[in-house]
């Protein structure tokens, strides 16, 4: 009997952490960059968040390139009220920079910088689910 109760709570927790999402999560869409834009889904890599592009698009339409499947937000940690630091990588120029994010309902600060935070780019991103 204690172990089937044990499992229910056990089963109880995870659903329950499941259902709570962190806000990061999601597939979100990137800020038109250089005539591109991208849908990047953002999930947990361990104890950080990590986005992956999954599809890419230009002049509105959806176009193959070699940056499928790459890591585009890398281990951003969260910092609570929606802020989060961690690496941003840009294909454009294909340089990695230190990153924060800012969640705030589906709409996402993101930001770029180098030199201690001194230089920084931001884009805004919306999330589609």
């Amino acid at each position: 009997m204690r172990s089937v109760t044990g499992m229910l709570v056990l089963a109880c927790g995870f659903g329950a952490s499941a259902a709570l999402a962190d806000p990061i999560e999601g597939v979100w869409q990137t800020q038109e960059d250089d005539g591109a834009y991208a849908h990047v889904t953002i999930a947990p890599c361990g104890p950080a968040f990590c986005g992956k592009i999954t599809t890419a698009f230009k002049g509105g339409q959806s176009v193959e390139t070699d940056n499928i499947g790459k890591t585009i937000v890398i281990d951003m940690l969260p910092g609570g009220g929606g802020a989060y630091t961690g690496k941003v990588w840009r294909p454009s120029n294909n340089k990695i920079y230190s990153g924060k994010a800012q969640v705030s309902g589906n709409a996402m600060a993101l930001s770029g910088c180098v030199a201690g935070g001194l230089i920084c780019k931001a884009q805004t991103w919306s999330r589609v689910k």
